[in-house]
């Protein structure tokens, strides 16, 4: 019976200190209403129509069948690269297909290019022609992509990692989207290859399946998708050419998401639609160290593009308003700010309030964080999983990525502060110092 009264009074006085600071349910409220409540249901309304679209209307059939270049950037992934060119040269597409391996550094990685060169002549399929394009010094990401640019010939032009492998039908979902002449790209959709490596994976997998497949899914079907992937994407070559095809420094996906956008005012009928049913799979970070590394690559990466190359450029007279002003909301605030205000905002909870009140707001938020969680997960996987039981045997470690989620958000405060005291994206190793040295200043 004491036990029982011992706990009723924990509670009561956890209830009256709870009751004492209401402040931060006045801040915590608002700015869950105002600023995250948008977004969701942007996101859900924006599932709720390609689920709408996808498999309650009738589909359309088209005859378009431009030829299509694929450009694999290789590096150091050896037997690998042989999985991404088989899986071109095995899509159902009836199409022309130009395959084009790019090497870079060719010299010091011998493995990958003699493994490339292997499957181009093991090639026998009719209208798939595959290219080996040495690059003996090495030059960076882009460089090579833009190599394979120049050597392109196909209407469309599509970018993958060489350690990315897609299902049969990917440029068949692709293409359908470039009938439109309003489209100058397209973004692909990506899942973790490696999932049961690790916990790492599974976390990224979930992420992946939420954040990419779900969130750019919602994003896309509204015209704002806010990055088309360095590792899966589809251009219209005519366009990449024009704009001078990917920049130097770093974050060449971003980058080139960035810079279409900004013809979106003087073209206000363009968009940038995701093929979400266009998968590729990609080997995620299975250690804690690189997965760290990847991200503070990524992250660091958003505060150059937002704040320094680019900040000239976000104003309505080049981005329209409707892009602007979600840019400026969920680009600027959410991904270069927010880290900032959750990270800071819990230390000052902590050093502030007695461990009994910091343990019940922590169970509150998570508790709060794992409902939503829950939901986009259902959602995604009734509205848009192609891979049902595959992507339930993830639903067991749901209840352990807000501890994830979290963490990130620390890498990412993290990485923001080394990007501004250290420019750490001239230490990207997305190309060798002399090339980003060449590059301008920002």
């Amino acid at each position: 019976m004491s036990e029982f009264n011992t706990i009723t009074y924990m509670l009561l006085d956890i209830w009256h200190q709870l009751a004492q600071h209401l402040t931060f349910f006045v801040w915590l409220v608002p700015l869950i209403l105002l600023y995250e409540v948008p977004l969701m249901l942007l996101v859900v309304t924006g599932i709720l129509r390609f689920f709408y679209i996808s498999f309650m209307q009738v589909p359309k059939q088209s005859l378009f069948r431009p030829k299509v270049s694929c450009v694999i950037t290789c590096y150091a992934e050896g037997e690998a690269v042989k999985s991404t060119i088989d899986s071109f040269i095995e899509q159902v597409y009836d199409g022309e297909i130009e395959i084009i391996a790019v090497v870079d550094g060719a010299v010091q990685n011998g493995l990958t290019y003699r493994v490339a060169m292997a499957a181009a002549k093991a090639c026998q399929t009719h209208n798939r022609t595959v290219i080996v394009l040495p690059k003996w010094q090495r030059g960076g990401r882009v460089s090579t992509l833009n190599a394979g640019l120049a050597t392109a010939t196909g209407e469309i032009v599509i970018n993958a990692d060489a350690d990315t492998s897609f299902d049969n039908d990917m440029v068949s979902q692709i293409v359908p989207h470039f009938e439109d002449p309003n489209v100058p790209a397209v973004g692909g959709a990506l899942r973790v290859r490696n999932v049961s490596e690790s916990i790492f994976t599974r976390m990224q997998a979930i992420e992946y399946l939420i954040s990419m497949q779900g969130g750019k899914t919602g994003l896309g079907q509204w015209n704002l998708l806010n990055n088309i992937s360095g590792a899966f994407g589809a251009f219209r070559r005519t366009f990449l050419i024009q704009i001078g095809g990917w920049d130097t420094h770093t974050a060449e996906d971003l980058d080139l998401t960035i810079r279409i956008k900004q013809y979106f005012k003087r073209h206000p009928d363009w968009r940038i639609p995701f093929a979400t049913l266009a998968i590729g799979h990609t080997d995620a970070p299975a250690d804690l160290k690189t997965l760290v590394w990847q991200r503070l690559r990524w992250d660091g990466d958003l505060l150059f593009l937002y704040f320094r190359k680019h900040w000239p450029a976000f104003t309505p007279k080049l981005l329209g308003s409707g892009t602007f002003v979600f840019t400026l909301l969920y680009g600027f605030l959410q991904n270069v700010l927010m880290p900032f205000v959750i990270v800071f905002y819990g230390i000052g909870i902590v050093v502030s309030f007695p461990w009994q009140f910091i343990l019940s707001i922590a169970l509150t938020i998570y508790g709060f964080y794992l409902v939503i969680l829950a939901f986009f997960y259902s959602m995604v996987l009734l509205a848009i999983s192609e891979r049902i039981p595959q992507d339930l045997r993830l639903a067991v470690w749901l209840p352990l990525y807000p501890f994830y989620a979290l963490f990130m958000r620390m890498v990412c405060l993290f990485a923001l502060l080394n990007e501004m005291v250290r420019r750490s994206h001239e230490e990207s190793s997305m190309a060798p110092w002399w090339v980003l040295k060449r590059g301008r200043k920002f």
